[in-house]
C-alpha cells in the first residue's frame, strides 16, 4: 500500500492544504483506511447510540468525507443522517452510499458554515485534529448546538498529543459549558498502531 497520504496528513498546515490533500485522496481513501482497520467511526456511532438510542433523531455528520461515518451511524441505529464536507470528491463517494438524507458542501475557510440550532446532534468523526480541522472547530460545533444538544467526536493519538486540542475541550468542561457523557480510549487505525479517544458531550 502507498501510505503517502497517511504520512502527509499530519504535516498539513493550512485549510487549503487540507482540502487539496483530501481531494486527491478521495479515490483511494476508503481502501487505505480499511487496510489499517479503521475503527473510530463505529466506536463513535456506538458511543452516541449508548447515550441517545433514538433512531429518528436527525444528525449532522460534519466532515463526513466519503461517508464511512454515515455508514457507521446507520449501522448503529440512526436513520436520519445529513452529511457536510468541504471536499467535492469525497462527497461524490459519500453520495453513492445512499446513507444520507442530504449532503452539502461548504467553503473550508468559512468561519460560520453552520446554522444555529439546526441540529440537536452533531458528529465529527475523525475530523477535529492534527492534519484535519483546527481546535476551534470544537467551538464552532458546540456553539451551533442548542442547549441540551449533543456532540460526538474523536481525537486520535496525534491530536491527544497536541495540547491545543485537549485544552480546548477542557475549557468547555471546566467552565461548565459542557458535560462529558462518554469517553473511551480504543483502536483508531490498528494497522498503524494508532488509537483514539471517543467522546460524547452535552451542551449545558
Amino acid at each position: 500500500m502507498n501510505d503517502k497520504f497517511f504520512q502527509s496528513t499530519y504535516e498539513l498546515e493550512t485549510p487549503e492544504d487540507t482540502q487539496e490533500h483530501y481531494q486527491k485522496w478521495a479515490a483511494t481513501y476508503e481502501d487505505e483506511v480499511a487496510a489499517q482497520g479503521y475503527a473510530t467511526p463505529g466506536r463513535v456511532a456506538e458511543a452516541l447510540w449508548s447515550q441517545m438510542p433514538q433512531s429518528d433523531t436527525p444528525i449532522l455528520d460534519y466532515g463526513c468525507g466519503t461517508g464511512l461515518s454515515g455508514v457507521a451511524l446507520r449501522a448503529a441505529g440512526f436513520e436520519v443522517v445529513d452529511g457536510m464536507d468541504p471536499t467535492p470528491n469525497m462527497l461524490e463517494v459519500a453520495a453513492a452510499k445512499a446513507v444520507y438524507r442530504d449532503l452539502s458542501s461548504f467553503e473550508i475557510t468559512d468561519p460560520e458554515p453552520l446554522k444555529q440550532d439546526a441540529y440537536r446532534v452533531i458528529t465529527a468523526i475523525g475530523v477535529i485534529g492534527t492534519g484535519a480541522a483546527p481546535p476551534e472547530t470544537l467551538d464552532l460545533l458546540m456553539k451551533a448546538l442548542p442547549k441540551g444538544g449533543v456532540l460526538a467526536f474523536s481525537f486520535n493519538d496525534h491530536t491527544l498529543a497536541n495540547h491545543t486540542y485537549t485544552c480546548r475541550l477542557n475549557d468547555w468542561l471546566d467552565m461548565g459549558a459542557a458535560r462529558l457523557l462518554f469517553r473511551e480510549h480504543g483502536p483508531h487505525l490498528p494497522g498503524m498502531d494508532l488509537k483514539s479517544d471517543v467522546y460524547v458531550l452535552e451542551k449545558t
